[in-house]
């Protein structure tokens, strides 16, 4: 099973930008589909994006797209997602995720998770 470390998460103003991180373990990550998914207070946790084993293929979140970039360096075992003109809407405990099998589907919905990190604040404040 992979371990999953998130970093990067923080206070910003709305308009600014973060950047998270998420470093794993093992020697099987540049094997798996990997997501990015929040989870805002009082509400489920909910998709943001996903990324495929290769990193050929992307997937976004409408609330999302246009603003946030995932992003991976298997030779480092490093998620990456970059966030641009963030907003306070977009305030959350940020997750990374594998998906559940090596070389299977990008992780969309929670049922798709095979493991995931403990989770990084992002506050964006008005």
């Amino acid at each position: 099973q992979v371990q999953l470390v998130e970093s990067g998460g923080g206070l910003v103003q709305a308009g600014g930008s973060l950047r998270l991180s998420c470093v794993a373990s093992g020697r099987t990550f540049s094997q798996y589909p990997m997501g990015w998914f929040r989870q805002a207070p009082g509400k489920e946790r909910e998709f943001v994006t996903a990324i495929s084993w290769r990193g050929g293929t992307t997937v976004y979140a409408d609330s999302v797209k246009g603003r946030f970039t995932i992003s991976r360096d298997n030779a480092k075992n490093t998620l990456y997602l970059q966030m641009n003109s963030l907003r306070p809407e977009d305030t959350a405990v940020y997750y990374c995720a594998t998906g559940r099998s090596i070389y299977g589907l990008k992780p969309q919905r929670v049922e798709d998770v095979g493991s995931w990190g403990q989770g990084t604040q992002v506050t964006v404040s008005s």
